[in-house]
């Protein structure tokens, strides 16, 4: 069944060839369904080609004819009905003539009648105005694209100076934090080096046979003991002025005077008593040489 097909198509390949090509010879190519095909795809489209143009041709001849008889009736018009003729215009009327079918040939009039041109100009009005409402809403359009990209150009000037503003204030940044790094290694290598000497020389002074008791921790603490009970010692003593400076009632005020002068006293002593322990705890100074 395929190959008979096959063998039909390429029977009307050859005629379709030898009509292309008349006289001359078929040039040789290979025999097989896939050619055929094509070759058979390839007629078919040249025929139908060919039927387009003799439609195309006919209706062509058949307008001409159609032209030519309505030239003929306005001709007969003209100068059988008006008893005018192409001769007997003037230069002028044969200007306005040739106007007249120009502008009937420019706005594609199937006549010269005036009905025809107003139909033709309204049409053309309209094309005219939908023509000039797009160019107005390109000429809209144009301009916010201007606007968006004036905008975006100004942004992107604004982007680029904020942008070499921040290299620069990292470049600073970076100097800064190039020189705090610097000197904090100063300053841990310094207080490292304090500490190497500072117990360097806490060893020397134990070895000389310093009391620790002496040393700044000591010291300090001794003083803030100090300071509380100098503290304890005020809020009693202004509970004594103001015994004193109730109105006088001798047996009572005696009392309270006595108690408060009591309590002073103890902690006067007391006091005193700290101070004299640090006085005799600290030794005679001495001198020591430092390597």
């Amino acid at each position: 069944m395929a190959e008979a097909a096959t063998m039909e198509k390429l029977r009307r390949v050859t005629l379709w060839l030898k009509e292309v090509f008349e006289n001359q010879p078929i040039p040789h190519y290979e025999v097989n369904p896939q050619t055929v095909d094509i070759l058979y795809n390839l007629k078919e489209y040249s025929e139908t080609r060919e039927r387009d143009l003799a439609f195309l041709v006919e209706d062509t001849e058949q307008k001409a004819a159609e032209y030519e008889a309505q030239a003929k009736y306005l001709e007969d018009l003209l100068t059988k009905g008006l008893g005018l003729s192409l001769s007997s215009l003037s230069s002028e009327g044969t200007a306005h003539l040739n106007t007249l079918v120009n502008s009937a040939i420019t706005l594609g009039t199937k006549d010269t009648s005036l009905a025809s041109f107003f139909c033709a100009i309204n049409d053309m009005s309209s094309e005219l105005y939908a023509t000039e409402s797009k160019n107005k809403e390109l000429e809209l359009e144009l301009a916010n694209m201007n606007k968006k990209l004036t905008a975006a150009l100004a942004m992107e000037k604004q982007l680029e100076e904020d942008l070499r503003k921040t290299q620069d204030y990292l470049e600073v940044e970076r100097v800064k934090a190039e020189s705090r790094s610097q000197n904090l290694k100063f300053l841990r290598d310094k207080s490292e080096d304090f500490k190497i000497r500072i117990k360097a020389a806490e060893e020397k002074l134990a070895a000389s046979g310093l009391d620790y008791s002496l040393m700044h921790q000591s010291l300090v603490s001794m003083s803030e003991k100090l300071e509380e009970m100098q503290k304890e010692v005020v809020p009693v003593k202004r509970e004594l002025d103001s015994y004193l400076d109730l109105t006088p009632n001798p047996s009572l005020v005696q009392v309270k005077v006595e108690e408060a002068r009591r309590e002073l006293n103890a902690l006067e002593a007391e006091l005193s008593k700290q101070i004299l322990m640090l006085t005799l705890e600290m030794p005679e100074p001495r001198k020591y040489k430092f390597t």
